[in-house]
């Protein structure tokens, strides 16, 4: 790489950044493999500056040529209105809530056969059409067609029909199901407009022949009224998931379809009993503050219902009524959170229930067929566990031959691991993050790998690695663990786990993973440390059929042999211009996975002999940063060429290292999280030097690593980093000069009940312990203060009553509120001051 261009990239580098949502706009994403293997949907803006998102298709035809067809674009749909987006408050809550910074065509829905999706633009409700691939003539020119769906019905009555929330399309394709938060609607889809009706008795023709428009029916609602009947303040959602859910465990759905497209199990809440918090803006005091339900940890949570509906529908496909309703029926007292819902064709519905604690849950098996009373439920399997029990997403599901797979922190092999009708049946020390498909012979999953419990790798590793290791040392390269990671807590890896105990990968390279799969094809999407870009490839396992001649007999035999195709997915998206100086190591006592990021060989301070050290963590429960891929540190070593020794070190209770290593925090936060910061600082000398006496006589030794300054140590963080950040200069001044905390819990009663519970119990006492606004007054260092006034998951209330107690105490501090910022944020501006100011602010605390 040119060296004016690298210096040129990072000084772009915080501009850039923003502008392109973190160098992901115009990269593929949010696969998912359809029918036979053979499409897929996934999702991708036309360039790396361009947040309108569009729908497109990965395809492979019968010849097995593959294309890539632009299913529906927001532009071509709304025009200029595309730009402009304007969408609900409900979804702009919901993309807050999943960390969603697109516009355009942010998600989607497919029937059961993969040729009908549904989607929302500016909260206006469309369908896509996907022709048959065996018809395009082997030309790739694919028929498809969208159109808006219930415009007449949106525009008619607003106040009932809109807004448009989290469309689902029914697995017959036929209907679609959205809530506008008080009411769930069902609209059936009429014929296309402009398609000729030749046969007046065709069953999508109604009795006169004319062809069916859409039609929109409010099939579920509630209303509230005072004693006067008339209407009051409305704290009951039908078919939206709590706030809890989604901020905390990973499910934005508040309504599932059966297989069968005739019944419908939904959820329903009342916030009533949840305080009522309210978000300001103070740059504008014209502006109302908005008022809000928000479950703060020891307070009440929003109290949620199930219900299961049975839908009727007439020969026309067109919906006639419910004829069967019933509330599921379980001990919502003890177990109030319902974790995840799973619904598998010829089987009830699964429901994973917890109690408020999280030390226990139940499997519930709903009624839905006639066997039973509707919405009565058994009870399948319970788990427990004396601190909390790990949410693992796609379980608990059942398999087409209907066996249960669920998870489970098994404490004995220290590992988490997947059972079937209750027999574990992963390996010890392979943890299980995220189940991504079931089927009768296995499950694919994504899981980090524990070496010290599970030493032996697959053969794919091993074969990988070796190839990778010759091809470097050919090239002069280094391709040791030390630059690109190891199948570990650092590499999420797709591996198929057969029930017999099997293990086949999917990914051979260390790096952040994920697949789709159907059929006999699956999407692969993913980052690694090789290159910078996010990488998803379409790969189909198709049957050649070979004639061959038995020299015996002189018979002919039909043989068959396996074909792989594979096809990797455009990217558009920008690039940092830079590749980041990273060396991986392990330190302290506790063998804390690092990451250390030096300047780059365009820096002022390359070769420098000492560096300040900034340490750079998140360092909190259920999270990680030291991970196998470029765009973790992309904006640590812009940090690094501005004079620092950068290190990231995920200390006790961060993820991918097993359930007893999470559970060292429990209802000790505080103590732990900074105790392994102030161990990862200690061990850095050492460790750095072991590194450059080994690089020595290796072919990058021009890679030496700076000696850290210990006695000009700094932090900076966001969300727990900034906890952890300003925990740092409050209670180890000795070894952290200055801080600069970023939207930072200062005070964890006003955190939520779902997260902080798990971790700190119901005990008052342990949170005034886990909280730093009482250690206000023990400020020496420089501590700077940033927090959003728009943030509705760390509240500004936290760094105000940080900043309150400092001023209390007569200890000086520096605080940057934002105004219109959230817990993201993405204004470019806002983003590339922040990082400017913080740098100086730190450089000064130095001088």
């Amino acid at each position: 790489m040119d060296e004016n261009t690298a210096i040129d990239a990072i000084e772009k580098f915080p501009r850039a950044k923003a502008r392109t949502l973190r160098f992901t706009s115009g990269a593929p994403r949010s696969a998912q493999a359809l029918g036979d293997g053979s499409m897929a949907l996934f999702l991708r803006s036309d360039g790396p500056e361009d947040l309108a998102t569009s729908l497109w298709l990965s395809w492979f035809d019968a010849n097995g040529d593959h294309y890539e067809t632009k299913l529906a674009d927001p532009r071509e749909l709304l025009g200029d209105k595309a730009d402009d987006e304007d969408v609900p408050a409900e979804e702009k809550a919901r993309r807050e809530r999943a960390r969603e910074g697109g516009t355009g065509i942010v998600g989607y829905s497919v029937d059961a056969d993969g040729d009908r999706v549904v989607f929302t633009i500016n909260g206006r409700l469309f369908l896509t059409e996907i022709g048959d691939p065996e018809d395009c003539d082997n030309d790739g020119d694919l028929e498809v067609r969208t159109r808006e769906l219930a415009g007449a019905w949106l525009d008619e009555d607003p106040d009932l029909y809109t807004p448009v929330l989290n469309p689902r399309i029914s697995p017959d394709g036929w209907h679609v199901l959205y809530t506008t938060g008080e009411h769930l609607m069902l609209v059936d889809i009429g014929d296309w407009p402009g398609d000729e009706d030749d046969d007046d008795d065709d069953d999508d023709a109604d009795v006169d022949g004319e062809p069916f428009d859409d039609r929109v029916t409010a099939i579920y609602g509630v209303s509230v009224e005072d004693e006067d009947g008339e209407p009051a303040e409305n704290t009951w959602r039908i078919g939206l998931a709590e706030f809890v859910a989604g901020e905390e465990m990973d499910r934005y759905d508040g309504f599932w379809w059966a297989p069968d497209s005739r019944h419908v199990l939904f959820e329903s809440f009342d916030t009533a009993d949840e305080p009522i918090w309210h978000i300001a803006d103070p740059a504008d005091p014209e502006r109302p503050a908005a008022p809000r339900r928000y479950p703060r940890a020891l307070t009440c949570n929003a109290d949620v219902y199930l219900t299961v509906l049975a839908l009727d529908f007439d020969e026309d496909e067109r919906y006639a009524g419910i004829t069967g309703n019933a509330d599921v029926d379980w001990d919502r007292d003890t177990y109030e959170y319902v974790a995840a819902v799973s619904w598998t064709k010829g089987h009830d519905p699964l429901v994973l229930v917890q109690n408020r604690r999280q030390t226990r849950d139940q499997v519930l098996e709903v009624a839905v067929n006639e066997d039973d009373p509707l919405g009565s439920t058994r009870v399948l399997e319970e788990h427990a566990n004396d601190q909390w029990i790990d949410l693992v997403s796609g379980t608990p599901s059942l398999t087409p031959d209907g066996r249960l797979v669920s998870a489970l922190n098994d404490m004995e092999t220290d590992t988490n691991r997947l059972t079937v009708d209750g027999r574990a049946f992963t390996p010890a020390g392979w943890q299980v993050r995220h189940v991504l498909d079931v089927t009768d012979d296995d499950v694919l999953a994504v899981v980090q790998r524990t070496p010290e419990l599970a030493p032996d790798v697959p053969v794919e590793w091993r074969l990988a690695s070796d190839a990778s290791a010759a091809g470097n040392q050919a090239s002069g390269l280094s391709g040791s663990a030390a630059h690109i990671g190891d199948h570990d807590a650092r590499s999420f890896d797709v591996v198929s786990f057969g029930y017999d105990g099997s293990i086949t990968p999917l990914t051979v390279t260390p790096g952040l993973w994920t697949a789709s799969r159907a059929g006999d094809g699956y999407v692969l999407t993913g980052r690694d440390m090789t290159s910078p870009d996010v990488r998803m490839s379409h790969c189909l396992t198709v049957v050649d059929g070979i004639d061959t001649d038995d020299a015996d007999d002189n018979t002919d035999d039909a043989d068959s042999a396996l074909t792989i195709l594979t096809a990797p997915i455009a990217s558009h998206a920008a690039r940092p211009g830079f590749t980041p100086n990273v060396t991986f190591t392990r330190l302290g006592e506790h063998g804390l996975y690092t990451a250390i990021i030096a300047p780059s060989p365009s820096s002022p301070y390359y070769g420098f002999g000492q560096l300040p050290v900034l340490m750079k963590p998140y360092g909190g429960p259920g999270f990680q940063q030291v991970i196998a891929a470029q765009s973790y540190y992309w904006e640590a070593q812009w940090w690094a060429d501005q004079g620092f020794l950068v290190v990231t070190a995920d200390g006790r209770g961060t993820t991918g290292r097993g359930p007893k290593w999470d559970r060292e925090i429990f209802e000790n936060m505080k103590d732990v999280t900074l105790a392994d910061q102030i161990e990862a600082v200690n061990a850095l000398p050492e460790a750095i030097a072991t590194i450059n006496d080994m690089r020595a006589d290796e072919t990058d030794a021009d890679r030496v690593i700076p000696a850290p300054d210990l006695d000009r140590v700094v932090m900076i963080g966001w969300s727990y980093g900034g906890f952890l950040s300003a925990l740092a200069v409050l209670d180890a001044p000795d070894v952290f000069r200055a801080a600069c905390a970023g939207a930072p819990p200062t005070d964890w009663t006003l955190y939520d009940t779902h997260y902080t519970e798990r971790y700190l119990g119901l005990d008052p006492e342990v949170y005034r312990r886990n909280g730093i606004v009482q250690d206000a007054p023990k400020l020496v260092r420089p501590l700077m203060l940033i927090h959003g006034f728009a943030d509705d998951n760390v509240t500004i209330a936290h760094s105000l009553r940080l900043s309150q107690a400092l001023m209390a105490a007569g200890r000086a501090h520096t605080f940057l509120p934002l105004t219109g910022i959230t817990h993201m944020t993405n204004d470019e501006t806002v983003a590339e001051n922040l990082l400017i100011l913080q740098r100086d602010f730190l450089r000064n605390a130095l001088a």
